[in-house]
């Protein structure tokens, strides 16, 4: 399990983001919330961003400790889909 330690920071344009602390370099992600979005997020985004961040965090790691299938290509029709 890496120690690293990462950060979550807010860009200049609003973008929240995730880099290693101490870095300066591009972050690993960034995550952008549409003005819609903002509308009801107001200031809670750097929280929703968080909790978007940590549940990422924890299927990397889930990810890890699973056992990896062999892969199968799907054909996807595109012009079906649903919409929830």
């Amino acid at each position: 399990m890496s120690t690293e330690t990462y950060e979550i920071i807010e860009l200049s344009n609003g973008d929240v983001a995730l880099r290693r602390a101490g870095h300066k370099g591009e972050p690993l992600v960034r995550i952008r919330f549409s003005d819609e979005s903002m509308h009801f997020l107001r200031d809670h985004k750097v929280a929703v961003a968080r909790a978007m961040l940590e549940a990422g965090i924890e299927a990397v790691q889930d990810i890890g400790e699973m056992e990896p299938e062999p892969f199968e290509e799907e054909v996807v029709d595109i012009t079906e889909h649903t919409i929830h």
